[in-house]
């Protein structure tokens, strides 16, 4: 009985056979796609199909909602809970709550990116089934990987392999779940 498979993955000796598969594999219609490189290529992400989407907003909304509270509870705190009436100020001095408040919204907005970031990517993830792969300790170094998960609803196991293989790559292999 055979393993069950995470996907398939090719190796690639230069950046633009990276591209070039990248791109192919786009076209032909694959969407559920690992790349792997020594060194951050900036037109993948756009040849991936990625585009950020989701994390700002948690940004944004993180910060609104922190700020939104700070101001609040200094309001709640001066005005309302325990007024203290010093030199004849307002009790509602809103100058004076400001930098608090834009301080705790960049903290929020920040510790809100990270939560955020970590449960997109799915980290920390210690063992990866790629990491499995004879070879693939040279992603690091001077390596490119192209991986086509199974979960892809194009993906067939041979079919795949065929049309990997016709990418030219170093090599083609399985990659057990």
């Amino acid at each position: 009985m055979a393993a069950p498979l995470h996907g398939l993955i090719a190796e690639f000796t230069d950046h633009e056979a990276l591209m070039r598969a990248v791109e192919a594999t786009r076209k032909a219609g694959y969407a559920r796609l690992d790349v792997y490189a020594p060194f951050p290529m900036r037109d993948l992400a756009r040849s991936l199909g990625y585009h950020p989407r989701v994390l700002p907003w948690i940004a944004v909304l993180a910060g609104a909602f922190g700020a939104a509270l700070q101001y609040f509870l200094q309001y709640w705190m001066n005005a309302v809970d325990y007024p203290i009436n010093v030199g004849g100020r307002p009790l509602h001095a809103w100058p004076a709550f400001i930098p608090a408040t834009i301080i705790v919204a960049i903290l929020w907005a920040g510790a809100a990116t990270l939560i955020g970031m970590l449960v997109i990517l799915r980290l920390p993830r210690l063992d990866h089934p790629v990491f499995a792969v004879p070879g693939f300790e040279r992603a690091s170094q001077d390596r490119f990987f192209l991986v086509i998960r199974c979960e892809d609803p194009l993906f067939d196991a041979a079919a795949t392999g065929r049309f990997l293989a016709a990418l030219e790559p170093r090599r083609v292999a399985e990659v057990e779940a």
